[in-house]
């Protein structure tokens, strides 16, 4: 469960002092560590580490209470993932691995767990369009509102509201019909 952030934590943090942005750390990075997995970035730690490095000296900048900083922090997750995908996208094809060539391959322990958890969630993702992906992260994992989503993906929040009802009206069906093709 990721820490709350109390507001003498988010005074601290705005002040620059190191502490403060320990706590903002340890109150955010789980949620953002999700969006990039969730979005299915190949090194999520890695690019959650880069917001924060980014958000570090900036922080005394921020207005807007815990929502604002939220916000602040989510757009620049959101700007990381968008240089990740286009640094990807300029990134020459390397050979493709062949498990059936390697016969050291066995399941590691996160790969049971993930798998136990319903793993599924993430493969019915990847069937919607990538703004209803982005908004159903964004409100859901994120857990910000639908005015800071329509900040983030510069939309207005009716837009928001639309591409969230219909992101859930797809993964309704989407499921339905898995439930259908299963039995």
């Amino acid at each position: 469960m990721a820490a709350l952030l109390t507001d003498e934590d988010l005074s601290a943090a705005l002040a620059g002092d190191p502490s403060g942005f320990s706590a903002v750390y340890r109150a955010l990075s789980p949620a953002v560590l999700g969006y990039f997995r969730a979005r299915g970035a190949d090194d999520p730690e890695a690019l959650t580490q880069d917001v924060f490095v980014d958000v570090l000296p900036k922080l005394c900048g921020v207005s807007g209470g815990e929502k604002g900083l939220r916000t602040f922090i989510f757009s620049v997750a959101h700007a990381r993932l968008v240089d990740y995908r286009r640094r990807e996208a300029r990134t020459p094809i390397l050979g493709e691995y062949d498990p059936l060539d390697d016969g050291r391959r066995s399941a590691s322990a996160e790969e049971h767990l993930i798998d136990s958890l319903g793993g599924g969630i993430t493969e019915l993702l990847q069937l919607l369009n990538d703004e209803q992906r982005e908004v159903l992260v964004l409100r859901i994992v994120a857990d910000l509102s639908i005015e800071q989503v329509a900040g983030i993906m510069d939309k207005s929040t009716g837009a928001v509201k639309q591409l969230q009802r219909r992101a859930l009206v797809a993964l309704r069906e989407l499921v339905t019909e898995k439930d259908y093709t299963a039995s």
